[in-house]
């Protein structure tokens, strides 16, 4: 098979990454776990599993059992919960591969206790969310009697925010954790520890701030950049005064002006949003974005970059906090949204 080279790359600093985990793990006070669902969200599950199970992670999560089924063999001492649970296709993976499914209804609940041959799960509590989890009467109604529960989950809704809802849902959960019995109890994801130590009961379940997003403002300057993606220049061009670049004619030129035309675009999770405020550097030398981004191209005034070349690689500017801030986009989506055109190494 021919090896060709793409022209995106996608950094990734596995020092930051293993420095996100510790850091996360000693504001929790407990054991502290990883969310690694949506392809380790977009940076790349195994990858991320290998580094932070050496750093000394032992529990993490994913969204569906094809997710799991693509980080076999797990390692000695990983633990892998799948937090969709089981519906009726789901029945051979969840019985055959060693992971744990989150059952998130009486549906779920009453699947596994039929055909779980009586093997470990998680559970899900919903205490004000209303996405997944069966509700706190459900649960206490005897639905799961005899189940061997390892870990009873709640998750926060308004955790990224100074919200009332954090102690309502605080409350509901030591409400439920005093009448199910469980191995662990766990209801922090990254912005929830960020809210003390109340929130952190035996496991954390951290997932955005692991790879540089920053969930609340007490993270920030403790959390580091993990992703960098950066673009092939494809050709530079020389745009005379007054002419324009880009669909809709939106950037003209105001003086005679280099532009780099880069091998990326809204196919590459590099969306038109960015237009007007996006950008990327070469050797410290800034090249703002101009004009619209296109399906799979992108255009930066190069003017003042000498020496920039045809086949040199620009750093997008890619701080997650504030390119959120400037696109719109949530921390979320411009992590997960990166494509597979990206040629993923980690440093």
């Amino acid at each position: 098979m021919i090896d060709i080279a793409s022209p995106l790359r996608l950094r990734i600093d596995s020092a930051a990454l293993v420095s996100n985990w510790r850091w996360l793990a000693a504001q929790s006070g407990q054991a502290c776990g990883a969310a690694i669902k949506a392809d380790g969200y977009g940076l790349g599950a195994r990858g991320v599993m290998r580094h932070l199970a050496a750093a000394g992670c032992r529990d993490f999560f994913v969204a569906t059992w094809a997710e799991a089924a693509a980080l076999m063999p797990l390692a000695e001492g990983v633990s892998l919960s799948v937090l969709h649970g089981v519906g009726k296709s789901d029945m051979i993976a969840a019985r055959t591969l060693p992971a744990r499914p989150v059952l998130n209804s009486l549906e779920q609940v009453a699947r596994w206790r039929e055909a779980g041959e009586g093997k470990p799960c998680d559970v899900m509590i919903d205490t004000g969310m209303n996405r997944l989890g069966l509700r706190p009467e459900e649960a206490l109604g005897g639905a799961l009697d005899g189940l061997v529960i390892e870990t009873l989950l709640s998750h926060l809704a308004s955790a990224d925010e100074d919200s009332p809802q954090n102690a309502s849902q605080l409350a509901a959960f030591r409400a439920v954790r005093e009448q199910i019995p469980a191995r662990r109890y766990s209801l922090a994801n990254s912005a929830g520890i960020c809210l003390g130590a109340d929130y952190g009961f035996d496991l954390t379940r951290p997932g955005l701030a692991l790879y540089g997003g920053i969930p609340r403002e007490e993270a920030r300057g403790a959390i580091r950049q993990v992703a960098f993606p950066e673009a092939r220049v494809l050709q530079l061009r020389e745009v005379p005064a007054g002419e324009t670049v880009g669909y809709g004619a939106t950037w003209t030129a105001q003086r005679t002006s280099r532009v780099a035309v880069a091998n990326m675009g809204y196919a590459d999770g590099y969306l038109r949003c960015h237009a007007g405020s996006g950008g990327a550097t070469w050797r410290a030398r800034d090249l703002p974005l101009v004009g619209r981004v296109s399906m799979d191209l992108v255009a930066f005034d190069a003017s003042d970059a000498d020496g920039l070349g045809e086949g040199d690689w620009l750093a997008l500017d890619y701080d997650l906090a504030q390119v959120a801030d400037r696109s719109g986009l949530s921390q979320y989506e411009l992590l997960t949204g990166l494509g597979t055109r990206y040629d993923r190494y980690w440093i």
